[in-house]
């Protein structure tokens, strides 16, 4: 018996344990089934959805093909083909590429942990209901002939000027900003998750491969978003009040867009990437039948890869006109970090020669995905070369190089992933047939399609095109290309028909039907929960290296057993080495996360076509469903201090600060949105850099009321930190007094970082100079707003009773997030104030 030290119990008392934990973790009935928010369910809803949005792109891509098969061709108009190319990448890149993996995280990761359940079950079925509300109201929008068409990147000034470009633009840009709430809320989930809810033992070099990458990932989530959702909050101040940031006559300069995207959407790439690597590193190792080689090398090389990927985003401008010193050092970046990818893959190989390799269609999958992975890797190496790019850059070489890329080194893994894990969901496998059928299919469909883009680029033809003569040699390559996609296309559909076509006369398997190691396939399909009683480990293969492990899960002979209190429960754990430290009580079934996701995105689609009463009533709903939420499913006060948690331990059921799962949410979402603000700086600096009087002679907000807005934030801050330590000391009545001090002082800063742009006439409309001064100083001032929000929660929850000394974790985390805010408003208003002037 591993790690045990209870007795066995009876079959009886066994039966009973799991009656009640299924009580407790069930699958909710009627219309509360819509608002549960068991991340098992979660995470098939989330990719359900993702994949019916690729397989929507795929049918427009196949439009796309139709149109370019002959020369000539009249089959799409030259806006609709437009719009269909732009749809298709954008949903490809947004509402595929990324989701799809931060659903199978969802739900693979408690049980791989050992966990029960994530600590955030809400914010995950809050992110599920944004990201399906937006891709709707998104892919939509091709059906009122209202879609993007001006590219999936959006260049100005083409995106900017609204006589081409119509809502299209609006629609893209406001709701992709809604989709990518939801991207940071799986992030802000998913690194908590692996950080804090790992089963004791668990040490964080014997995290499962899969959770490393997707640790990563998610951080690199964290810095490459925020920098779009700057630059679409520039590009929609632009496009709705005709604030001149891309206007060169107004001293704007459009590649500050290029520069924003592509600082996301390099990263974006390897966001897409790793994630497809980690399937294959769970899949690799179960079928060589031996543990992975070189762990802490591919470890270091995950890390490399996610590094290195946010220093080369100007390999795409290597057109612009940019410095040859910038062009060298981004270009060695650009085949530098060809070097950890190498690493990844030698050391699958190493795996696979080391043991006995066991051939399936899972396999087979993740191979050919390799190979194709491969031709695009070398092709990238290709265009990260100054010379070459300046040839090939807007051709359909780069078409060809991308879908290489992506389509290896991120879809065929996918669809291996699915071969492999199907078997968790209804306890039955795919058919090994159908599966190879679709694998031969898609792998010569794709080459067939894509190989040929290789060379029709290299004779010229550039992208975004819908149609071309028949005298300049394109046309055989792009029928060819057509036939491709289509072969293509009958191979996914076999995929989708063997995952979706009845199987009830189809044996049910042994449990663990591939023999795996890590811990996801200890799970039953019927549960909703990550684990029976959750372990102890001591492997990272702990199925394979701890005799007995799945029989003592199963009998309950670990941490939890029970369900006691009808609460659903899981472990929080230390960062390095995984101590149990708290019993955390996760919330329920609730609506509040579907009413928070469609307020919100009622905001977004509500300012897409100017309806602001609408907005202002979407925004005030949001909020009150937010608090709603905070109020009853976080910071709860137990009814006891302390949980018997089994084997003779007893954890706390609250505890607050850095051990707590909420101060670390909160200092991750700040993490986050300090990287957006530092794009807006970057933005400011970059304006500063380019021009030789950045000011184009229109007066600067001064000195005075920028550097009194920076005083009296700070001394807002220290008001705060005062509030703490009053409430540490249990002293209600002065903690109050400090809150409501803080408050005051709060709404000072805010008038007084208005004051000196508006009080100085600075007209945003005129120039990019007051324009972003006057983005900045309301950046900081809605921080600002944000914290008053805090500050009233936790004047109330204190006149409650719900926060004292003992149970301050609300004022603790509001304390950190105005340790940011003052970094903030402290840096915004001194720059606004002392760097105004010259160059």
């Amino acid at each position: 018996m591993t790690g045990a030290a209870e007795p066995e119990l009876s079959t009886q008392e066994r039966q009973a344990q799991e009656a009640e934990l299924r009580a407790v973790w069930r699958t909710p009935s009627g219309w509360r089934y819509w608002t549960s928010v068991n991340n098992t369910e979660i995470g098939l809803w989330y990719g359900a959805a993702a994949f019916l949005f690729m397989l929507f792109a795929g049918v427009l891509a196949l439009l796309v093909r139709v149109q370019l098969a002959v020369p000539d061709n009249d089959f799409l108009s030259a806006d609709t083909f437009n719009q269909a190319f732009t749809l298709h990448g954008t949903v490809m890149m947004f509402l595929f590429a990324v989701p799809i993996f931060e659903a199978v995280a969802i739900f693979l990761l408690p049980s791989m942990l050992g966990a029960r359940e994530l600590p955030f079950p809400r914010l995950s079925a809050f992110g599920f209901w944004s990201f399906a509300l937006g891709g709707v109201f998104v892919c939509g929008s091709i059906f009122f002939g209202a879609a993007p068409n001006s590219g999936w990147f959006m260049y100005p000034p083409l995106a900017t000027d609204k006589e081409y470009s119509g809502i299209g633009a609006d629609i893209w840009l406001l709701g992709l900003s809604f989709i990518e709430v939801a991207s940071i809320a799986a992030a802000v989930e998913l690194i908590v998750g692996i950080m804090k809810c790992r089963a004791p033992g668990m040490r964080i070099n014997m995290m499962p491969l899969f959770a490393w990458y997707l640790l990563i990932v998610a951080g690199m989530i964290l810095f490459a978003f925020p920098p779009l959702i700057a630059g679409d909050i520039l590009f929609e101040m632009e496009r709705m009040f005709d604030w001149p940031f891309f206007d060169a006559a107004r001293g704007g300069d459009p590649l500050l867009w290029q520069h924003l995207f592509w600082i996301f959407g390099h990263p974006e790439v390897y966001i897409i990437f790793l994630p497809a690597i980690a399937l294959m590193a769970m899949i690799v190792p179960t079928f060589s039948q031996r543990p992975i080689v070189g762990y802490s090398w591919i470890v270091l090389a995950a890390v490399g890869t996610g590094f290195l990927s946010f220093g080369l985003w100007v390999h795409h401008m290597f057109t612009t006109g940019l410095p040859q010193i910038s062009l060298a050092f981004f270009s060695a970046a650009s085949e530098a970090v060809a070097i950890p990818t190498g690493v990844q893959i030698f050391v699958f190989i190493a795996t696979m020669l080391a043991g006995r390799v066991i051939f399936s269609v899972p396999m087979l999958f993740g191979a050919g995905g390799l190979a194709i992975f491969i031709i695009g890797g070398l092709t990238g190496v290709m265009v990260a070369l100054v010379p070459f790019d300046w040839q090939a850059h807007d051709t359909y070489f780069i078409v060809a190089h991308l879908h290489y890329v992506l389509i290896g080194g991120m879809l065929f893994p996918v669809v291996a992933g699915i071969y492999y894990y199907y078997p968790l969901l209804d306890a039955r496998k795919l058919s090994d047939r159908l599966g190879k059928i679709a694998f031969w299919l898609m792998f010569s469909g794709f080459n067939i399609a894509f190989f040929p883009m290789h060379l029709s680029g290299l004779r010229g033809m550039p992208r975004r095109v819908f149609t071309y003569p028949a005298d300049i040699g394109w046309d055989w390559f792009n029928l060819v290309s057509t036939i491709g996609a289509f072969i293509f296309a009958a191979g996914v559909a076999i995929v989708v028909i063997d995952v979706v076509r009845p199987k009830h006369r189809q044996p049910k398997v042994e449990e663990n039907p591939w023999n795996a190691g890590t811990l996801e396939w200890i799970s039953e399909p019927e549960e909703k929960w990550g684990v029976r009683s959750i372990p102890i480990i001591r492997s990272r293969y702990p199925i394979w290296d701890q005799p007995g492990l799945i029989e003592d899960i199963k009998a309950g002979r670990f941490y939890l057993p029970d369900a006691k209190d009808g609460a659903r429960e899981t472990l929080v754990t230390s960062v390095l080495d995984a101590e149990p430290i708290q019993c955390l009580r996760v919330g329920g079934t609730s609506i509040l996360t579907i009413l928070a996701a469609f307020s919100l995105g009622g905001v977004f689609i509500a300012l897409t076509f100017h309806w602001w009463i609408v907005t202002i009533v979407c925004a005030v709903m949001t909020l009150a469903a937010i608090i709603a939420w905070l109020w009853t499913g976080t910071a709860v006060i137990p009814r006891q201090e302390m949980r018997d948690v089994g084997l003779g331990k007893s954890l706390p059921l609250y505890t607050s600060g850095p051990q707590s799962v909420g101060w670390w949410a909160m200092f991750i979402t700040m993490a986050g949105d300090g990287t957006a603000y530092a794009s807006l700086m970057f933005g400011y600096f970059f304006y500063w850099t380019i021009h030789d009087d950045f000011t184009g002679g229109h007066a600067g907000p001064g000195m005075l009321w920028p550097l009194l807005a920076a005083g009296l934030f700070t001394l807002a801050w220290l008001a705060m930190l005062l509030a703490r330590r009053f409430n540490e000391g249990d002293r209600p009545a002065a903690t109050r007094l400090s809150l409501l001090a803080t408050l005051l002082l709060t709404l000072a800063a805010g008038g007084a970082g208005l004051a000196g742009p508006y009080l100085t006439g600075m007209d945003p409309t005129a120039h990019v100079y007051p324009a972003i001064v006057w983005v900045v100083a309301l950046w900081t001032v809605v921080h600002g707003g944000v914290g008053i929000v805090m500050q009233l929660y936790c004047l109330a929850r204190s006149l409650a009773g719900r926060m004292d000394a003992r149970h301050d974790m609300d004022l603790v985390n509001v304390v950190l997030y105005w340790h940011f805010l003052v970094i903030t408003a402290v840096t915004s208003f001194g720059v606004l104030g002392l760097f105004p002037g010259l160059r």
